[in-house]
């Protein structure tokens, strides 16, 4: 971009001086006449290069939509192709383009107007040049050579800006697309996970308070999350987040990863808000099992690995795996812990990706372990042994589990039921059944009549 833009900088200014002075030496008063019509050249340049501008940016987005419909129907093609929707995928992305095409037709309308109005302005110069060449010959003003050397010299400048015009499309797309890296490149985020600043704590206890928090997603700011949510969860105990869905069970893991931060209120660890932990720091202590556990394509052992920032050794990947029931089936593999998972690893089952992920989870040792329905999408055996596994690896650490299936949250120390962006009850299972008419007896005697 900065090449091009040099260059036709560079090849306007050399053909302007010499051009000019090559004219003013054999005759200045032809040349300023012929000068005239110079401006009008660089005037089209500029408004072409508008004009372009407006319709490269349409067509950016244009060409993004239509790219974000490959990319889901690539990335989802065994959705796409249970439901036969090749031709469905096909058509819309064929809509997509239709806009495009538009596009480019009315781009290339305006380049094809700019470069006929260019040489217009050029066949106009040297018109004018041969005529008052003529007059002033004719009068005894100027003569044959004078005249032909300003024509040489002023046409050559005209015909060197005009091809300029050749250059402003492509000069146009190269800004549009320099200007959205550079403006991703330069964008600053509020919260930035490189970001060294902040204080570790010597010794993590794990306990986390919420204190009269306020929160709203970005993308829905007309959704009020939490509204005056505070919450307790004390360090080496189970919590568990019970609600129904969207009441912000997943929120409170998002917050305390620090994904997002609140609007108003505070959360802590160990009296210490998290806005004043280094953000590396803070994460590192923290293990997440999500209900989708993301796998990289590369091996069973590479994916394990992941929960280490340093070079995990193979008796760590191994006694992690052990620890996550995983090792089994690992060994179980023709290629144990080098079999490539797949893409999103569609090569394992849901059970088996589980547990890979909460090994990944273990490697990191973390001190705070967060549970986002990690069994849910699991038939009834993959829970058995995931939940066994889960069991396991809890003890003696903070752990905060979110679950729709309330069967496996009955011995969790504390529960704390989410309503309306508030911690409407907390307790234990048993006294929070002997609750009359309570929301976590209500959800309970819901689940009871669904099984």
């Amino acid at each position: 971009l900065v090449g091009d833009n040099l260059a036709i900088l560079v090849q306007c200014t050399i053909t302007l001086i010499s051009g000019f002075a090559i004219a003013f030496a054999s005759d200045w008063k032809l040349t300023l006449i012929v000068i005239c019509v110079i401006p009008f050249l660089g005037l089209q340049n500029y408004i072409q290069v508008k004009f372009l501008k407006g319709f490269s940016e349409d067509a950016k987005v244009m060409y993004e939509d239509a790219g974000q419909v490959v990319a889901e129907a690539v990335g989802s093609i065994r959705t796409v192709a249970s439901f036969c929707a090749e031709k469905r995928v096909i058509t819309m992305y064929s809509k997509k383009c239709q806009a495009t095409m538009k596009q480019g037709i009315r781009s290339g309308m305006v380049g094809g107007l700019g470069f006929s109005f260019s040489n217009l302005m050029l066949y106009l110069t040297y018109a004018l040049c041969f005529y008052v060449g003529a007059q002033f010959v004719h009068d005894g003003k100027s003569t044959f050579q004078n005249v032909f050397r300003v024509y040489f010299a002023l046409i050559f400048t005209a015909y060197g800006i005009s091809q300029t015009s050749d250059m402003a499309s492509d000069s146009t797309k190269g800004q549009e697309s320099a200007t959205s890296i550079l403006a991703f490149i330069d964008r600053k985020p509020k919260i930035d996970s490189t970001s060294d600043e902040g204080i570790k704590l010597e010794k993590v206890d794990g306990t986390i308070e919420f204190n009269h928090v306020r929160f709203k997603y970005p993308s829905r700011p007309d959704v009020q999350i939490f509204s005056d949510f505070t919450l307790g969860i004390a360090s080496g105990k189970t919590t568990a987040l019970v609600g129904e869905s969207g009441s912000g069970k997943s929120t409170v893991i998002a917050l305390l990863e620090r994904f997002y931060d609140p609007d108003s209120g505070t959360i802590s660890l160990d009296g210490t808000e998290l806005r004043k932990l280094t953000l590396s720091w803070l994460r590192d202590q923290m293990g997440l099992v999500s209900q989708e556990p993301v796998l990289f394509n590369d091996t069973i052992r590479a994916n394990i690995a992941y929960g280490k920032r340093g070079e995990a050794t193979e008796e760590e990947i191994i006694t992690v795996a052990k620890a996550a029931n995983a090792h089994e089936f690992i060994s179980g593999l023709p290629q144990g812990y080098n079999t490539n998972v797949g893409e999103r690893g569609t090569q394992l089952s849901g059970g088996q990706k589980q547990r890979v992920a909460i090994a990944r989870a273990i490697l990191k040792d973390p001190r705070i372990l967060l549970l986002d329905e990690a069994t849910s999408a699991l038939d009834a055996e993959s829970e058995r042994i995931v939940q066994d596994t889960l069991d396991q690896v809890m003890v003696s650490r903070t752990t905060i589990v979110v679950a729709h299936r309330l069967s496996t949250i009955k011995g969790a120390d504390t529960i704390a039921v989410i309503k309306d962006g508030s911690v409407a009850e907390k307790g234990k299972h048993e006294s929070l059944m002997s609750i009359k008419g309570g929301v976590y007896a209500s959800l309970v005697e819901l689940h009871s009549k669904a099984a």
